[in-house]
């Protein structure tokens, strides 16, 4: 489906009669994308389920008011990375831990999967993943598993090109540190 495909799905959104159905369309059509990118930041699957149907509810409850300033999946990864933020901001106040212990604590929950094997190259990279500040995390994740251009990251994050460049670099340097040096 392309954005002309969003464009029909919000118009028959807008409809009484079609609502369920495209609403559903919507989800088919972003719903895997949306929850690897959830999980990518949550870690956990039963967290990022969580994030996910928050996210899916907040998006019926608002989306009749999308005004169309910005593409659909711009508008939903928007959703999808602050929901995941306030998850993880509720979280650390409820351990009345700091942002690094979260991470530490993702770190070993990702240690505790019972796929987890050290020597992998892939469970390195997550553990490094979760060293990083939570900003260069989130950068990281949508440039190296979504791809996403800069163009649409500053959309979605509200930052300037030049600043998610340079958490880019930042983020890749201190995960190539990691990975070299455990």
């Amino acid at each position: 489906m392309t954005s002309t495909d969003d464009k029909e799905l919000l118009l028959l959104f807008r409809e009484p009669a079609s609502r369920e159905q495209a609403f559903t369309r919507i989800i088919r059509k972003y719903q895997e994308k949306l929850y690897w990118h959830i999980r990518r930041l949550v870690v956990e699957h039963e967290d990022a389920n969580d994030v996910l149907q928050n996210l899916f509810i907040k998006v019926w409850n608002s989306l009749e008011q999308f005004r169309e300033d910005s593409q659909l999946y711009t508008w939903l990864y928007r959703i999808a990375t602050n929901e995941s933020l306030t998850f993880l901001e509720q979280k650390k106040r409820r351990a009345v831990q700091s942002m690094e212990s979260v991470a530490a604590s993702l770190g070993n929950s990702i240690r505790a999967d019972k796929h987890f094997d050290a020597s992998k190259l892939e469970w390195k990279l997550q553990l490094a993943i979760q060293q990083l500040p939570e900003k260069q995390r989130i950068v990281f994740n949508l440039r190296y598993y979504d791809e996403m251009p800069y163009q649409e990251m500053s959309r979605v994050l509200d930052t300037s090109e030049g600043a998610l460049k340079a958490s880019y670099h930042h983020a890749v340097k201190k995960i190539e540190d990691y990975i070299l040096n455990r």
